[in-house]
């Protein structure tokens, strides 16, 4: 019986001294990928350098950061919240209130620098948290919705009735440039301050990755996923998901000391319902069950509130259209479309998916013309009509008062949805089997 038992165990002590002596191989992808990242954060400035590029870039920063922060309840937790903007807006009172009290000289904000300013906003955040999340955290589900929803109308109403904290209806103040400037920084210029943003984006999103491969942060994976097996194993599904709000709290409230610096203002729609809907809807857009969806959500979603609402005020309409159709088409978010079309790259599948693809963009192209042309004649009609009936539409003038421009986009958008049910059987066709020829391959090489 011995002889028999000896051979499987030296080979597994063998197998073992073995593990210990054997070094994982550099992982080239992820040094990559982290490298790209940051040379991103550094060169935008020199490639959007132009108007309010900057300010537009700081913007997408500081919305990162928020976004990432409730992906770490969402999409790692399975925790919808919509009062959020609580955390991220008390951290920017307190913030902001430092940064006076900092500028006053004297007293324990005396000497506090501008670059440390967002750990206050995070330390608040975090504070708030623990007292907010005690309560929040022991319901989940719809329930836990719904008491967060009451929980940032709770925060906003307060505002409004203490305004010597909150400011009352003109909110608070500041000035960044304050104290020293060590090295010639004095965070007036916006470059300045982008940086400053950037480098805390930098910071905060190698926090958050390294959180997902902690046992916390496998755990509110687990509690996501089944709470039930979580506790027959031993763990506390309440506290696991208290610990993992506070945490997002501290980064929610750091991106709100960000805000702080960035805009110099600080009022009560930072905590409002609005803000906490907001940071919502462009998770989704960018994708909860991927990392750096938030990312791509917030780059969205600013370009939608800041860029766009510059040029037409129906941009809340189209922002809306277009998350109606990314939930019925990608309901994974833009993430997973990104993820799909480099799967294909990577298999040497996109040339056959891309011209199909290139055709369905051609076909819906005159129907998005007519639609927004017939959308902006209809606010023109509505709310600019005393300057007129004639509306600038493409570099042309569309009397709004005639029926010809409205039978004009009509008729695109009708050619854009016959060219689009005509383009998708083989567009469809195209990307099946692409897909079905990857996951033959891919099934091959591992059997």
């Amino acid at each position: 019986m011995g002889s028999q038992l000896d051979g499987p165990l030296e080979g597994r002590v063998k197998r073992h001294n073995e593990s210990r002596l054997s070094f994982a191989p550099l992982n080239l992808g992820r040094h990559l990928a982290w490298g790209g990242y940051a040379a991103l954060l550094l060169l935008a400035p020199l490639v959007f350098a132009k108007g309010g590029a900057l300010t537009l870039l700081s913007q997408m920063g500081t919305v990162m950061i928020f976004g990432l922060s409730y992906n770490m309840l969402l999409g790692q937790g399975g925790m919808l919240s919509f009062g959020h903007a609580v955390y991220s807006g008390l951290g920017a009172f307190f913030a902001i209130h430092a940064m006076n009290a900092a500028a006053a000289s004297g007293g324990v904000w005396s000497g506090l620098p501008v670059s440390l300013v967002p750990l206050v906003g995070g330390v608040a955040g975090m504070g708030f948290g623990v007292v907010f999340g005690y309560v929040t955290t022991r319901k989940a589900g719809t329930t836990f919705a719904m008491i967060t929803l009451g929980l940032v109308e709770l925060v906003f109403a307060s505002s409004l009735m203490f305004p010597g904290f909150f400011g009352g209806e003109g909110g608070v103040t500041t000035n960044r440039v304050m104290g020293a400037a060590p090295f010639g920084i004095t965070f007036g210029p916006q470059i300045q301050v982008y940086y400053l943003i950037a480098a805390w984006l930098f910071v905060c999103t190698v926090a958050m990755y390294a959180f997902t491969h902690t046992p916390l942060g496998r755990l509110i994976n687990a509690v996501r996923d089944n709470p039930e097996r979580v506790e027959f194993i031993g763990y506390d599904t309440r506290w696991v998901r208290y610990l993992t709000l506070i945490l997002s709290a501290f980064f929610a409230g750091v991106s709100g000391g960000l805000a702080a610096i960035n805009f110099e203002i600080v009022s009560a729609e930072n905590v409002s319902a609005l803000r906490s809907g907001s940071v919502l809807l462009f998770t989704f857009i960018g994708g909860i069950g991927f990392f750096f969806g938030p990312l791509l959500g917030a780059v969205v979603g600013v370009l939608f509130a800041v860029l766009l609402s510059d040029f037409t005020p129906a941009w809340q309409l189209y922002l809306g259209l277009f998350f109606v159709l990314l939930v019925r088409y990608a309901p994974a978010g833009l993430a997973s479309l990104l993820m799909q079309l480099l799967r294909l790259a990577l298999h040497g599948k996109l040339g056959r998916v891309g011209p199909s693809l290139g055709m369905m963009g051609l076909a819906v192209l005159p129907g998005l013309l007519g639609l927004i042309g017939a959308v902006e004649m209809l606010y023109h009609l509505t709310l600019d009509s005393a300057d007129g009936s004639v509306k600038r539409l493409f570099g042309l003038n569309a009397d709004t008062a005639t029926a010809l421009p409205w039978c004009v986009a009509g008729a695109m958008v009708l050619l854009g949805v016959l060219a689009w049910r005509r383009c998708q059987p083989s567009f469809q066709s195209a990307w099946q089997t692409a897909n079905a020829e990857i996951a033959l391959k891919t099934g091959s090489a591992g059997r």
